[in-house]
């Protein structure tokens, strides 16, 4: 599917590029100062996260953007220097051409569309670049900020699934929501 990343990927304000070792301390500081919001949500996220867990996640980052099982990237500002937050293709389907699609974004920078604007861009890069021809995005029942994101960024509401994802070791209800390549390449 894609072993690397030709180049960082650019669209609305956002850059979007693999996390490089010197990216950790910075990566460990918006992981811990968000703890209490995208913790809530992703048990990874919590208020002792270290500059070795955030190694650790490059690593596998890395290995998987290798392998052409996932990419996942960090959201950074528009110059590339600031860590905003990480987004990822994940839980592809070669076969149907499908994916998962995971995004957050620091607690200090939450509110500001940066999700909005890294959804858009990487959902593009998804069915330009990979030729991806739907995306789910799986969002826990409750995660009211990562529903308005993919409602914002055009996914289509499908419902409601029963036990589709693991918060704090305990099975709960997502909602799905799609994208889906329109005419002109762009996603709908």
């Amino acid at each position: 599917m894609l072993g690397k990343l030709p180049e960082p990927l650019r669209g609305e304000g956002v850059c979007l590029r693999p996390f490089v070792p010197a990216d950790a301390e910075a990566f460990a500081r918006a992981a811990r100062e968000s703890a209490s919001s995208v913790g809530r949500w992703m048990s990874w996220c919590h208020e002792d996260f270290s500059v070795g867990e955030a190694r650790a996640w490059f690593a596998i980052c890395a290995a998987e953007l290798a392998a052409g099982s996932a990419v996942e990237l960090g959201i950074f500002a528009a110059d590339g220097g600031e860590v905003l937050g990480g987004i990822g293709l994940n839980h592809l389907i070669v076969e149907h051409k499908l994916c998962n699609l995971g995004y957050w974004v620091r607690a200090s920078r939450q509110r500001e569309g940066i999700a909005t604007r890294a959804v858009r861009t990487m959902a593009g890069f998804g069915f330009a670049e990979l030729g991806l021809m739907r995306i789910e995005i799986v969002v826990a029942e409750g995660n009211v900020s990562s529903a308005g994101v993919a409602r914002k960024a055009g996914a289509l509401y499908e419902g409601l699934a029963r036990n589709r994802v693991v918060v704090g070791d305990v099975s709960v209800p997502a909602w799905m929501f799609s994208l889906v390549p329109d005419a002109t390449g762009s996603s709908r």
